[in-house]
């Protein structure tokens, strides 16, 4: 564009980049980075501890310490999750004892965990995005009138220190850094095994700060009538296996599947599959790996006829060992995958799983992944 003598220069776009880097005055108050402990039925989530190691790093970065956040009933299982908030390298524990916290309801537990932010403000709070997680994530930060990044894959500090919060969009094609620049806390969930499990230390319990949040029974929409365990929750443990086979659309037919499974019960081995598979219904969706599935981060991961879409690539891109197996040598699975094998599943996990049988003894298949 020419620019005449009585024309002003336009103004350059302004982007993040440009933006205003120095906090508001009301937000130089909140500090620290808080995980949420998830407990439930007694027993604390992994995904918990998988936080407190990236909360460490963020903690790191902003020179602010790591807590961690627990709500539950007076009682053994509840102080045994703020030893092990610890041991995985938390340096305070906030926490809400209470009676009305045994069992899961959105109401005590928001009114909680909003009352604790709301008293001693958090910079960062970062909960798992398990069904309860996501659940309480939403409505808290609903409370609070603030942001919320869902299913992040990473989590960063820029150098303004504002949370960066990445996560699959538009299908899973895309990937996008999200800020909350105008809100506080900066909340964000993460899915079980995307972030890596740190090492858990001999740590003795150090500074708890216990809260006081008034609730009744009576004010509480919701009762618990009982509890049911799930009787499929065991069929599937694709999240924690260390082993893992996953077949998608280059099989061919619903049939070719055993050829995954042959194989994953000859190395020990969990199997799943692609989403594809569970849109045609040839599997069921909690043995989907994927964006929208299960993330896994398993010592090897074998994929079958399985192109490796971004969706999907979201959910094994933590496994320490990928084998692709895949006629297309253009297959985007490849780009990613540690090991490559163009050819045909269909005619090469039968000999694969021949060969492992021949070799492992039933001891050495338990052994396998490690």
């Amino acid at each position: 564009m020419t620019l005449t003598a009585n024309q002003e220069t336009p103004p350059p776009a302004v982007g993040r980049a440009g933006m205003k880097k120095e906090l508001p005055d009301h937000f130089k108050d909140y500090r620290h980075v808080w995980v949420f402990i998830e407990v439930e039925r007694e027993n604390v989530h992994p995904v918990s501890f998988e936080l407190l190691g990236e909360g460490r790093k963020l903690a790191d970065k902003l020179g602010v310490k790591l807590a961690g956040v627990v709500l539950g009933p007076p009682g053994d299982a509840t102080q045994q999750a703020i030893a092990e908030a610890f041991a995985y390298g938390a340096d305070v524990a906030y926490l809400v004892e209470n009676p009305l916290l045994e069992d899961y309801r959105n109401e005590p537990f928001t009114k909680a965990l909003t009352n604790l932010v709301a008293t001693y403000k958090p910079e960062i709070l970062l909960l798992g995005a398990t069904t309860l997680g996501r659940d309480l994530a939403g409505s808290v930060a609903t409370t609070l009138l603030t942001g919320l990044t869902a299913d992040c894959t990473e989590l960063d500090v820029d150098a303004d220190g504002s949370l960066a919060a990445t996560r699959p969009t538009f299908g899973g094609s895309l990937l996008c850094t999200i800020y909350t620049l105008n809100c506080r806390p900066q909340m964000a969930t993460v899915r079980p095994r995307v972030m890596a499990m740190p090492q858990r230390m001999n740590k003795p319990i150090g500074c708890v700060i216990q809260h006081g949040v008034p609730m009744l029974e009576e004010e509480i929409v919701t009762k618990v009538l009982g509890f049911l365990s799930d009787v499929q929750s065991t069929n599937s443990n694709l999240a924690y296996a260390d082993v893992v086979v996953g077949g998608g659309l280059g099989l061919g037919t619903s049939e070719n599947l055993k050829l995954v499974k042959n194989l994953a019960r000859v190395i020990g081995a969990e199997y799943g599959c692609s989403r594809p598979l569970v849109q045609k219904g040839w599997m069921p969706a909690d043995r989907q790996i994927g964006q929208t599935g299960k993330t896994i981060r398993p010592k090897l991961y074998i994929a079958a006829g399985i192109s490796g879409a971004i969706q999907h690539r979201v959910g094994v891109g933590g496994a320490d060992l990928i084998v692709a197996i895949n006629t297309d040598p253009n297959a985007p699975i490849f780009d990613f995958a540690h090991l490559g094998v163009v050819t045909d599943a269909i005619r090469f996990l039968p000999a694969l799983t021949d060969v492992f049988t021949q070799r492992l003894s039933p001891h050495s298949r338990d052994k396998l992944a490690n």
